[in-house]
């Protein structure tokens, strides 16, 4: 099944995977129109632009959540101009039968072919692209790239719920320096001070939500 509103760019898909071998049995140019022909002929495969009428904002990327949610023996892939790692991310999260594709990085046909029939068996595939932007993301965000390896170090400690006692004995170093240590944490986390609230949880749960 293929959504996109541009008629040459979906003709020439429809063209393009019939010769290899795949078999084109609908075509839509809006979301509603592909919701419509999946009901009706339940394709193993729905390729969809992430933007079609009317707003040209997420209109397919929301076709295709409702796709997997409706029909999980349906596999889906994207396809987008742009890189966007956020609707990206949400679409293949489940990491089965799901696709993200950028359109000026299809070049070769027998592999864009091959990454469409992966996808229908039950893979996933993420264009390279979103997976650089994914890294840099994570290296801008990172809340403890800051952190040594020994702070890392005490820090995972500190989740597992130990002391600086506990730490210290853990580490083979003297509780006051774990202190120097978690105080260095807390600054560079730049977790406040403040009696409401309790900077070691803080700094725990910046600790997991980053693994």
């Amino acid at each position: 099944m293929l959504a996109d509103d541009d008629v040459l760019l979906r003709e020439g898909l429809a063209s393009l995977l019939d010769r290899s071998g795949l078999e084109v049995v609908g075509q839509a140019s809006d979301a509603a129109g592909l919701l419509e022909l999946v009901r009706e002929q339940r394709p193993d495969l729905a390729l969809v632009d992430i933007r079609m009428p009317p707003k040209y904002s997420t209109e397919g990327l929301d076709a295709a959540r409702a796709i997997q949610q409706e029909f999980p023996g349906t596999a889906v892939v994207v396809l987008s101009a742009h890189v966007e790692v956020e609707h990206a991310m949400d679409l293949v999260a489940n990491g089965h039968r799901s696709g993200y594709l950028l359109k000026s990085r299809v070049t070769d046909v027998t592999e864009f072919v091959d990454t469409l029939k992966r996808v229908e068996r039950g893979g996933s595939a993420v264009d390279p692209a979103l997976v650089q932007e994914l890294v840099a993301a994570r290296r801008v965000h990172d809340p403890l790239g800051a952190l040594t390896a020994r702070e890392r170090e005490v820090l995972a400690l500190m989740a597992e719920g130990r002391s600086n006692a506990g730490i210290g004995q853990a580490l083979w170093v003297t509780e006051g320096t774990i202190e120097k240590h978690v105080r260095s944490i807390m600054m560079k986390l730049r977790l406040p001070e403040a009696a409401e609230v309790h900077r070691r949880v803080l700094a725990v749960l910046a600790f997991l939500n980053a693994h």
